[in-house]
């Protein structure tokens, strides 16, 4: 019996490449049944309903920054938890129907993130083409090969080409050659894996009413704890002017004490706390942790408040 996963469409997205390498990576490719769905909201909802076991979705890019269709739909909606995250890189080729030179090119679809990354390229190249919105690289791909479109070429991922039949025309094409994505496999809330020591902790943090220093409040649960944040972004509630949510990733496992102590302390002063999960890095990086803060000295210093409080020390 298959397990069904799904993903940000259509097919041939960079959605679709880092689903297929996280399977991969864990053995679980061979037997998966990957789904495309039409939205960010409609991948996650297939996992809320129980259709699909996880979904993979895009959370930020090192040109664009965030997909605030991605932290918008974890915050609120029924809860769910990211299990794993993949970094891709992003390769932009320029793709056409069997047939076509780089010569015969006057119309280009592509989305226009990706026209923004490859503007350097097309102003050298094709000076004279003009660049068209799609609602995706893929769907790009997909109207460039329909024999009754109007494009000549589409600006999508490699993975594109494969999938609807087109030549590539030219590749590497992104100004930025150290481009990557960044994507999250997200699933219902479970028991979050074994701490591997190179770990994530992503969360919804609403500050409730606004008061100066409610910022610094939040950092500091972080700060006093040695825990480096990786990412933090404020996002409108919907509640109203100046009514935000932050969005966080910090180092470290919830399982690891310093992450547990300062979850507790947002619990005290936020007026909500949503748990997104804990997961291994994709990089692999671990933290560098400083004097105090290890689960060491944790169960250390618990252990003498202990002697102190049963009068032995």
């Amino acid at each position: 019996m298959s397990t069904r996963y799904a993903y940000l469409g259509p097919r041939g997205t960079f959605t679709e490449a880092a689903l297929q390498a996280a399977l991969r990576a864990s053995g679980e490719d061979a037997g998966s049944e990957l789904v495309a769905s039409p939205t960010v909201g409609a991948a996650l909802d297939a996992v809320r309903r129980g259709d699909a076991r996880g979904a993979m979705v895009p959370l930020e890019n090192s040109v664009e920054g965030s997909v605030s269709a991605t932290l918008d739909e974890l915050a609120f909606g029924a809860p769910l938890v990211i299990v794993r995250e993949t970094q891709l890189p992003v390769t932009f080729e320029l793709l056409a129907r069997p047939g076509t030179e780089l010569t015969d090119v006057r119309r280009v679809a592509t989305h226009p993130h990706a026209e923004a990354q490859c503007r350097g390229w097309l102003a050298e190249h094709l000076p004279g083409a003009r660049v068209l919105p799609a609602s995706s690289t893929a769907a790009a791909a997909a109207a460039v090969a329909d024999p009754a479109g109007t494009y000549d070429a589409a600006i999508a991922a490699p993975l594109a080409g494969a999938v609807y039949g087109l030549r590539s025309l030219a590749s590497g094409i992104g100004d930025n050659t150290s481009a990557e994505t960044r994507f999250v496999l997200v699933a219902r809330p479970c028991e979050p894996a074994p701490a591997t020591g190179a770990d994530k902790t992503s969360l919804v943090l609403v500050i409730g009413q606004d008061h100066p220093g409610a910022l610094l409040e939040i950092l500091t649960e972080f700060a006093v704890r040695g825990i480096n944040l990786t990412r933090i972004e404020s996002r409108p509630t919907g509640g109203g002017i100046g009514d935000y949510f932050f969005s966080v990733d910090a180092e470290g496992h919830i399982d690891e004490a310093r992450v547990g102590e300062a979850l507790i302390g947002l619990h005290r002063i936020c007026a909500d706390v949503r748990y997104l999960g804990s997961y291994p890095r994709a990089d692999g990086a671990r933290p560098q942790l400083r004097r105090g803060v290890s689960d060491v000295e944790y169960a250390q210093a618990q252990a003498w408040l202990a002697r102190i409080r049963d009068g032995r020390a």
